[in-house]
């Protein structure tokens, strides 16, 4: 059974969006977050911030491109929710780190944050409604 199946056949909430929603959001989501990490990394490699201003852009990636491998690799719920979860908690304190810096970068952000999070709550009923 391929991902797109398994994905099918799992118990999801009524209110989870439909499948294809999935594609055209994070196509979005993924240009937001290359232009603007990517000033974040601009800066760092030019010293205009300390790289403790960078390391939650830099674990928010990490913890991003693993969600995908973890969900629909394993099929691991679980592991999906606990990477999930770390997704919005990076995001979180790198909006915060950025702030005093390039506050734009910030606020255009917020698209992401309010998607991470609702995918949060999302993922942890998945898993608690499959368990």
């Amino acid at each position: 059974m391929n991902s797109f199946n398994w994905y099918q056949t799992i118990i999801k909430p009524t209110w989870a969006p439909p499948s294809w929603l999935f594609g055209p959001v994070w196509s979005v989501l993924y240009t937001i977050i290359a232009l603007s990490f990517g000033v974040v990394f601009y800066k760092l490699f030019t010293k205009q911030i300390p790289f403790s201003v960078a390391l939650p852009f830099i674990l928010n990636l990490v913890f991003n491109f693993a969600f995908t491998p973890l969900q629909f690799g394993l099929r691991n719920n679980l592991l999906a929710s606990i990477d999930i979860v770390l997704v919005l908690v990076t995001l979180i304190w790198a909006l915060f780190a950025i702030w005093p810096y390039a506050k734009w970068i910030a606020l255009v952000n917020i698209p992401y944050l309010l998607w991470v999070s609702f995918a949060t709550v999302l993922q942890i009923t998945i898993t608690y409604l499959n368990r």
